[in-house]
Parts: C-alpha cells; structure tokens; sequence
C-alpha cells in the first residue's frame, strides 16, 4: 500500500510537471510566417536555431515548403496532405499522427524523426533519408520510396501495401509486423543480417534474393530504441507514463494536450490516469483519432462530441455516458463496448462492429447504423427514432423497450431479437407478438 501511494504521488507529480513546465506553445504568428515565406521563415530559423517551435495541429494542405527548415518542430496532428516538402529539412521533428498524405517528399531529410502513426498514404518520398526515424504504425500504402534510405529506422507495424521501395537502403531497419510487405516493391532494396523481417526474424540472403532484393552483410550495430526509460522510478510491473522521443519535452503540454496523446499513443497509462482520479472530466470535442488501437480504454462520461473514430478498434471499451454526438465511428470495431446511456445522437456507426455491446437506453436518434453488426447487443430503452438501420443485422439483440419510430429498417434481420409491448415500431405503435412473428423475433409480455 506504500509503495502503490508512492507511486500515485509520483504520476500526478509527473503530469503536472507536464502541465506546468515552461515549454512552448503552439505559436500562430511563425505558422503565418511558414504559410507566407519559407524564405523568412528560414531566415528565422537561423537566428534562432534551438528554439523548438510548436505547430500543433497546423493546417497546411497543398502548402509548397519547399527547402524550409522544419527541424525539431513539432507537428504532431498537422494537416500536410499535398504538401511540398521537397529537399526540407524535418530532422527530429515530431511528425505524430501528422496527416501527410499525397505529400511532396523528394530528398527530404527526416533523419531521427518522429512518425508514430503518420499517415503517409501515397506520398512520394523518392530519395528521402529516415536514418533512425520512428515509423512504427505508419500508414505507407502506396507510398513511393524508391532510394529512400531508410537504415536503422523504426518501421514495426507499418502498413505497406504496395508501397514502392525499388533500391531503398533498408540494412539494420526494424519492419517486424510490417503489414503487407508480399505486396510490396522491393526490387534492388538492400537489407543486411541486422535488418529485421515483418516475422521478427533477421533478414537473410533467401529471403532477400525471393523478393528480388540484395543481402549484405555488416557488422550488427545496437538499434535505435524509442520510449524505454521512464523519467521517474515506478514499483516494479507498474506501467510507465507515456513518452515522446528523446530529446523531447511533452509538447503540447496543456492538460487536453496530454490527455490525447495518452488515449492515442498509451492505453494502458491513459486508463490507468483515470483510475486513480476518476471524477477528473475529459472534453476533447472533434478529435481525430481514426484507425487507433483504443481496445479496452475508459472513456465513460466523456465528452468527444464531434470526433473521428473511423476504423479504430474500440473492443471492449468503456464509453458509458459518453457525449459522441455526431462522432464518426464509419467500420470500427466496437465488440462488447460499453455504451450504455451514451449519447450517440446523429453519429455515423456506418457498417460499425457492435457484437455485444450495451447500448441500453443509449440516444441513437437520427444515428445512421447502416449494415451495422448488431448480434446480440443490448439495445433495450434504447432511442433510436429516426435511425438509419438500413441492413442492420440485430439478430439475438434485445431490443424490449426501445423506440424505433421513424426509423428505416429496410433489410434489417431481426432474427432472434428480443422485442416487448414497450417497444415502439418504426410506424409509432408498439410493438406486437405478430409483428415480431414477421421478423422472426421473440416477443416477450411486459408492462410499464
């Protein structure tokens, strides 16, 4: 028990270090400065060369940057699809969860760069040098990195499907659980006995001559580790806080700051947060956090009106009472997640994963739940006036109480589905043991 108090101490002692520490804050005056002149803004640059400026968030769609020195500038989240990035220098910037897709990157020096979960979807990359960076969870699906030098950089995880990798440098690059790489283009790629394979075995000559790529071998060197060494000392087999890369501050450092990096990048430390203060509110309206690994996470009360779950998997996840009002949740995997009394009015569930889930007295109104899995969820009392249920499959669900007037249950299999006298039809009237004999769903006698 002392060692547990100690430790509780120790974490919120840590996050309001985060909290409080002087570091920088996202600043508009140099994004307008980036937008208008890369000129002026290399200029500044160099008068100021350790200054680490934050661009959170920075909208720059289609911007030409050109040559800009970028280094150790925070990016985490920024919009940068269709950007010109050709021949910039982003060495230790902090490109997490960065938008970057159909993006210009043609001899771009990305050295020790941070690019956790980035999304680099065709984006061409011809040339660019990722010596050390950080790729893990990338989304590279055909991206071109045609004599990309990618040496010792971190690619666990990443996603490249087609992804053209024709005589890039990759010896002593980590792609263990890299997604898709058969139908990747390694043609005259080089990889070396200290590369490791999507298996998490090392790279060998067999492998390299099946994939038309060459095999040298070198002298094995220590590889690049990311996010090892917590700051404080924790009680043995006690999670640690969540990270960012060496040589980083936890940028941005507002409470709402942290609070999304620890649900995208660290379940575990997020859930355990909420567990030693679980009255502490959460408010991160219109965040996007599609394709996450959020399995498990407590989000109860939780206000994410607005936000964007698109793909992410959400098993298991508490969201009881949630405000996700108008979320995205288009094909995401939400099996057994707890949602019951949430409000999900106006969201899109569109082909959503919901086996399981409680949704009792959950607001689905105006909801679109179009060939959403439903199999057995908990949908009783449940508002679902004026939902799109439009091929559903609610087999098995229990549905005893809920209000479906007005919705669309075109196509919708109701096999097995629990329905009472308080269940309120499509047309307004409640519900009947003839019309669920139609459904082939069960009726079950209640009253009030």
């Amino acid at each position: 028990m002392k060692h547990r108090r100690h430790l509780i101490a120790m974490f919120f002692s840590f996050l309001a270090l985060l909290i409080n520490q002087p570091a920088s804050a996202f600043d508009p005056d140099a994004l307008t400065m980036l937008k208008k002149s890369v000129l002026d803004w290399n200029a500044m640059r160099i008068v100021n060369p350790t200054k680490q400026i934050d661009l959170y968030k920075a909208i720059l769609e289609d911007t030409n940057l050109t040559g800009a020195n970028l280094s150790r500038t925070v990016l985490v989240r920024a919009e940068l699809n269709g950007s010109t990035l050709n021949m910039a220098d982003m060495t230790a910037s902090n490109l997490m969860m960065a938008f970057m897709q159909r993006a210009n990157l043609k001899d771009t020096d990305l050295t020790g760069a941070y690019l956790v979960k980035a999304n680099l979807k065709k984006a061409f990359m011809k040339g660019a040098k990722f010596t050390h960076a950080n790729l893990q969870n990338a989304n590279m699906r055909w991206a071109m990195l045609e004599s990309a030098d990618l040496s010792k950089a971190d690619m666990a995880n990443t996603i490249l499907f087609e992804a053209n990798l024709e005589n890039a440098n990759l010896k002593g690059t980590n792609l263990k659980g890299a997604l898709f790489i058969e139908q990747a283009n390694l043609s005259g790629a080089i990889l070396s006995n200290d590369t490791i394979l999507p298996s998490g075995e090392k790279a060998t000559s067999s492998w390299s001559a099946r994939h038309n790529a060459k095999f040298i071998n070198e002298t094995v060197t220590s590889r690049i580790i990311y996010n090892t060494q917590p700051p404080v000392e924790l009680v043995e087999n006690e999670p640690a806080p969540v990270l960012l890369p060496a040589g980083y501050t936890m940028l941005p450092q507002t409470e709402n700051r942290i609070k999304e990096s620890l649900i995208a990048e660290d379940v575990e430390s997020w859930n355990k947060m909420r567990g030693l203060n679980p009255k502490v509110g959460v408010t991160l309206k219109e965040e996007k956090l599609e394709n996450s690994n959020l399995k498990g996470i407590n989000l109860r009360q939780a206000v994410l009106a607005g936000s964007s779950f698109e793909g992410a998997s959400l098993d298991n996840a508490n969201m009881a009472g949630a405000d996700l009002s108008s979320a995205n949740f288009h094909k995401a995997d939400m099996k057994s997640a707890q949602l019951q009394g949430a409000n999900l009015h106006g969201a899109n569930l569109d082909r959503a994963f919901l086996k399981g889930a409680n949704l009792s007295k959950a607001n689905l109104s105006n909801s679109l739940l179009y060939g959403a899995i439903l199999v057995g969820a908990n949908l009783s009392e449940a508002n679902l006036e004026g939902a799109s249920l439009f091929d559903a499959d609610l087999e098995g669900a229990n549905l005893e109480g809920a209000n479906l007037k007005g919705s669309n249950i075109t196509d919708a299999n109701f096999k097995n589905a629990t329905l009472s006298t308080l269940t309120i039809l499509p047309s307004g009237i409640k519900a009947t043991s003839g019309w669920a004999a139609l459904k082939e769903a069960i009726f079950a006698n209640k009253t009030q």
